[in-house]
């Protein structure tokens, strides 16, 4: 019934601020922009950052929850050839991770930060 997941949005307050962690941070190839949004692509993934505004007039106030005290409720995983070289890579560049590189016992090697607004993202590799 559902093939696949075609895109990921994010609804952002800061929409420069943001723009500017994926696409010069991580280095996230930018496909198209406008006043309220930057789309990327992410392998065959549509990655787009979203205004909140814009999110709000798009859906509708009542179906976003974005309080912030509620907590994370989305983590995305991207799988790397090498967990340590992207941590170094990314450190290099000014991320600040939230946890660094360590083996975990369901057999990846994990490492997490987060982007300007708080989302949260893990970087993975599976271990021999």
């Amino acid at each position: 019934m559902i093939p696949n997941i075609n895109a990921v949005v994010l609804f952002v307050e800061d929409l420069d601020s943001c723009t500017k962690f994926y696409r010069d941070m991580l280095g996230v190839p930018v496909t198209f922009s406008d006043s309220v949004s930057f789309a990327f692509k992410i392998g065959n993934q549509d990655f787009v950052l979203l205004k909140v505004s814009a999110a709000v007039e798009m859906v509708g106030e009542e179906a976003l929850s974005l309080d912030k005290e509620a907590g994370h409720r989305v983590l995305l995983c991207t799988g790397v050839e090498d967990v340590d070289t992207v941590y170094n890579a990314l450190t290099a560049k000014g991320v600040a991770f939230i946890k660094p590189p360590i083996d975990q016992a369901w057999g990846r090697r994990t490492a997490y930060f987060a982007d300007p607004e708080g989302n949260l993202w893990e970087l993975y590799h599976e271990l021999p």
